[in-house]
């Protein structure tokens, strides 16, 4: 009797361990669950802030690019979609080029007639009368192929054809300046040469 009695005890004592045992693991497995969902929650709200922090830095760098862009062609002049400033400091067509990327911009190009002029003008008023510039165009690839910093070729041209008939340097001048004493024409000359330079920004 009393042996029945502490078999039947012992059950009740295993089943109710391995109620709270399951009881136990239930709880832990549900903790765990709201914890991943958490975490998720989280990462999901730091993923989204991270992009909102990636989005306001890329406006600040425009907003800084305008001002930067507006305070240059303060310093320079406008003309219809850019802007031009002038250095008369004199360096070889690489290390030209190379200070205009730094500053945002590109050797001047002309791409017409009117913006030839009005570059040939602020030249003229600003470097000297008779003074030379480069030009952002070159024939380094294919001789005689004249290509602005893209490396598309150029549409206008304005070479000086009458008294020289530009250009003519064959493969030892595949670089190009404005003549501001020329009135504006374009002449190849060795890149290494120095010479003044106009740095142009494009503007919306």
């Amino acid at each position: 009797m009393i042996f029945r009695g502490v078999v039947l005890l012992l059950c009740i004592v295993c089943s109710t361990h391995c109620l709270l045992e399951q009881s136990t693991q239930t709880k832990v497995e549900t903790k765990v669950d709201v914890l991943l969902e958490s975490n998720v929650d989280h990462s999901a709200a730091i993923e989204e802030l991270r992009k909102k922090i990636d989005e306001i830095v890329k406006d600040l760098n425009i907003l800084k690019q305008v001002h930067a862009l507006q305070l240059v062609c303060l310093k320079g002049i406008k003309v219809p979609g850019k802007c031009f400033l002038a250095s008369s400091q004199k360096k070889d067509f690489y290390a030209a080029t190379n200070d205009c990327n730094l500053q945002g911009g590109s050797l001047s190009t002309p791409v017409t007639g009117n913006e030839n002029y009005q570059l040939y003008v602020y030249a003229h008023e600003t470097i000297g009368a008779r003074e030379h510039i480069w030009l952002g165009i070159n024939d380094m690839l294919h001789e005689g192929e004249w290509v602005d910093k893209s490396g598309s070729r150029i549409r206008f041209q304005n070479w000086e054809t009458e008294v020289t008939r530009q250009p003519v340097g064959g493969r030892s001048q595949n670089c190009a300046f404005m003549s501001v004493l020329d009135s504006g024409k374009w002449f190849d000359e060795d890149c290494r040469a120095v010479k003044a330079f106009v740095c142009e920004f494009n503007i919306v």
